[in-house]
């Protein structure tokens, strides 16, 4: 499964839960994964940015940043996932604020 995909399914199953602990995990991690990828630069502007890292937030399900992320969305999915989960497919989605098919070069 892709580093997208993993997103998708543990943003979905969080929002379904309302649990802001993972996403707040999430967003607090994103500096970290960014780091662990070879994007330093990138990383120490999101700890100094807020807005910054919220902007990383939409593009958590793109590239090495997704990556980095992986064992942080599979954690989350062991954990809390269970078969109806996976027939549930409604409820907000993390990936739709930025879109994963969305080039990020197009956006505003």
């Amino acid at each position: 499964m892709s580093a997208a995909e993993l997103h998708d399914r543990a943003t979905r199953l969080a929002w379904r839960r309302l649990d802001v602990g993972f996403l707040w995990h999430l967003l607090s991690t994103i500096p970290e994964a960014r780091a662990a990828v070879g994007d330093e630069d990138r990383s120490e502007i999101d700890i100094l940015r807020p807005l910054a890292l919220l902007n990383d937030l939409v593009d958590a399900d793109r590239g090495e940043l997704a990556e980095g992320l992986r064992p942080l969305y599979l954690d989350y999915l062991v954990e809390h996932e269970k078969p109806q989960d996976l027939e549930a497919s409604d409820g907000p989605d993390l990936g739709a604020v930025g879109g994963t098919e969305e080039d990020p070069d197009d956006r505003p």
